[in-house]
């Protein structure tokens, strides 16, 4: 089998091509990812006048209940990913998308105020953008599939922006690195995990996907990523698409994708469960924690976008004492029923390994808790395929997530084997991608809409 563990990041990055200019697809992340299985974009405005920010808009047509619109940005229009930073007493968003970067003052949560920008027209994708609070730096991924490129042959990587002054974002550096569909910090953002997505042509033939590439952004200006790839063998052990990373409060750095979610210490000494030692981990040699595949009568593509373990400072968000990882499973499939759905899963009986000694064979997989799909639900549209699960945050027990043309929805997890839809947001033109909790309202990242500010109705 070809392996990439004793190529040189040059040789691996050499089959590259440049790429032009043009805007990237409509839809996020396939579970085929392949440049043929993307829906036509639609077409993103970038001349829409900031000052057509309104602090009571008129609500859309659609389904709306539980919630009501408190203000929106028709100006961010192809936005993919949105955060948050603060300043002394300033709170400013960071807004990523197909145009580049937008930063707005948000010190008054329902009057947002725009402050910079820098342009990249054509980006793609920047899906899950985050930034070092600290430092005031943010990472932003791209796609092959950026400025026209293609998985097949395009380039990928990640900028280093600067928001030192958030009225004006500055690049500090570009690394070109094998990944690029999502990156995300690990160990307070020394470090990157950059994934997916589909494989490039120089990569293995038997790879299912990009894995995680790891880059040391300790010096801003001068990042340095490790040659050798990391979380091999994810799906039954076969190289498979890493597509995002997030890590809980306790510090344990979960990576979603196809075969499942899989947890991994990045530093400190512990336990290794598939060695057998204790041993010191690393961002470049994580030790195996926990996780595995998702059994696939909940999560049929075997796909996984993203996750969340409520732990730590974070356990009062949702049940599940440590035990419970919230899942999204990313899946376009002929109707609505079998589209991806959030999944609910136990990590007991994943704590020794086992998810890391799975075969086809010999399958492991995580037991399913509770499940929940947007098909046939209040609110929904009856007039589309387009039903997957998208990015979610979960607030004192309310879990918010997008579902691209059906909006976002709010689920009560309270019960974890009973999500039940207590609201939902879904203007008739909503290409929903991902919504954030913050200062007592929910910010929606809908890449045709630009971003719209929801007030909560619902107790």
């Amino acid at each position: 089998m070809t392996t990439l563990r004793t190529l040189p990041l040059t040789l691996l990055a050499a089959a590259t091509a440049l790429v032009t200019m043009v805007a990237g697809p409509a839809l996020a992340c396939p579970p085929g990812d392949d440049d043929e299985s993307h829906a036509t974009k639609p077409a993103v405005q970038q001349d829409v006048d900031a000052h057509q920010i309104h602090a009571a808009p008129q609500p859309p047509s659609g389904a709306i209940k539980g919630v009501r619109l408190a203000a929106t940005l028709p100006d961010a229009k192809g936005a993919i990913s949105l955060g948050f930073l603060t300043y002394g007493h300033r709170k400013v968003m960071y807004v990523s998308g197909e145009f580049g970067l937008k930063t707005y003052d948000v010190t008054d949560p329902a009057a947002p105020k725009a402050l910079g920008s820098l342009s990249m027209p054509g980006m793609w994708e920047t899906e899950d953008t985050e930034a070092d609070p600290h430092r005031k730096l943010v990472f932003m991924a791209r796609d092959p599939r950026a400025f026209g490129g293609n998985t097949h042959t395009g380039e990928s990587g990640v900028y280093v922006v600067s928001l030192a002054d958030p009225a004006k974002p500055v690049q500090l550096a570009y690394e070109k690195i094998p990944t690029g569909h999502t990156t995300s910090c690990v160990d307070d953002c020394r470090y990157l995990w950059t994934g997916g997505p589909a494989r490039a042509d120089w990569m293995p033939a038997d790879w299912g996907g990009r894995p995680v590439w790891v880059t040391d952004v300790r010096d801003p200006r001068h990042p340095h990523t490790f040659p050798q790839p990391i979380e091999l063998g994810r799906n039954d052990g076969t190289t498979d698409y890493v597509h995002d990373i997030q890590v809980d409060a306790a510090g344990v750095t979960w990576a979603s994708g196809r075969g499942g979610v899989r947890g991994y210490w990045t530093e400190g000494l512990h336990w290794d469960p598939v060695r057998h030692a204790m041993r010191v981990a690393r961002a470049w040699d994580p030790v195996p924690y926990a996780g595995g595949g998702v059994s696939e009568t909940a999560a049929p593509s075997k796909f996984m976008h993203n996750s969340f373990r409520p732990v730590g400072s974070t356990a009062h968000e949702a049940p599940g004492g440590g035990d419970l990882v919230y899942i999204t499973e990313e899946a376009f499939n002929p109707g609505c029923a079998d589209d991806g759905r959030l999944v609910i899963a136990s990590l007991r009986g994943s704590y020794g390994g086992e998810g890391w000694r799975s075969t086809p064979d010999k399958p492991f997989r995580l037991r399913t808790v509770g499940t929940w799909s947007v098909a046939g639900q209040e609110g929904s549209r009856t007039d589309t395929d387009d039903c997957s699960a998208h990015y979610f945050a979960v607030h004192h027990g309310i879990l918010a997530q997008s579902f691209y043309t059906q909006g976002t929805r709010f689920l009560d997890v309270r019960d974890p084997a009973h999500p039940k839809q207590v609201a939902y947001y879904r203007p008739a033109d909503a290409m929903s991608w991902a919504p954030y909790w913050h200062d007592g309202y929910v910010y929606v990242a809908d890449n045709t809409r630009g971003i719209d500010i929801l007030r909560p109705d619902f107790r």
